[in-house]
């Protein structure tokens, strides 16, 4: 499939050719949510902590006799029922994360990728970075793609780990930026505005061919 090439000079844009097999596949929604839930839970602490019974500190005492005052018998005041008593079934440390098939995972990223294009949220620009690593000079380069006034959720898919524009992307809050082997499906999926460099466009077409032959 063919995809239009935005200039940063402001030349007339071209086309370059674009992977069916990663760009042109159907929509697979299920796999889309299996991947994003995965993510989700993989970021998850799990940290959060209550105390049962057995663990809040109490006396032991009966909170008033067995038989002969008309209420429910009781053993002590550690009881749920209680105030600043142990909380039953609450949640206690553990680990969410979990892992899913590494084909499952790349096909989740191309099927978001393929519904960007669809939907035309994607485009695709030339090569360029930020020698100067100033917030500034990268809002420059991307106002030819955005409206910077009223700015969208918007990923920047990079060619390779340029730390300049990394440094320069830091203090844009609608904006965030992956490496072309390093996607995240959730941010990917959610993202208003995809730019992706045309480097990155000709790795992907390559990354995921070579990952489908080890397969």
């Amino acid at each position: 499939m063919e995809a239009k090439v935005i200039s940063l000079s402001g030349k007339e844009p071209r086309t370059i050719e674009l992977s069916d097999a990663v760009f042109g596949l159907p929509i697979n929604e299920d796999v889309i949510w299996y991947a994003v839930t995965n993510e989700l839970a993989n970021a998850r602490v799990g940290t959060a902590s209550t105390r049962d019974r057995s663990e809040v500190r109490g006396t032991n005492r009966k909170p008033f006799s067995q038989k002969g005052g008309g209420r429910v018998r009781h053993g002590d005041l550690k009881a749920n029922i209680f105030v600043g008593g142990g909380v039953s079934f609450g949640p206690k440390p553990r680990d969410y994360s979990y892992s899913i098939p590494r084909k499952e995972k790349q096909l989740s990223l191309k099927t978001i990728l393929s519904l960007k294009i669809q939907d035309e949220l994607m485009t695709i620009i030339e090569d360029f970075t930020v020698e100067s690593g100033k917030t500034k000079d990268l809002i420059k380069v991307l106002s030819n793609v955005v409206d910077i006034k009223n700015p969208e959720r918007t990923v920047l898919i990079l060619k390779d780990d340029d730390p300049m524009i990394k440094r320069a992307a830091r203090n844009i809050p609608w904006l965030t930026y992956l490496t072309y082997n390093r996607l995240r499906a959730h941010d990917l999926f959610y993202a208003r505005r995809v730019i992706m460099m045309e480097g990155a466009s000709a790795k992907l077409n390559e990354f995921y061919a070579k990952a489908a032959k080890e397969s």
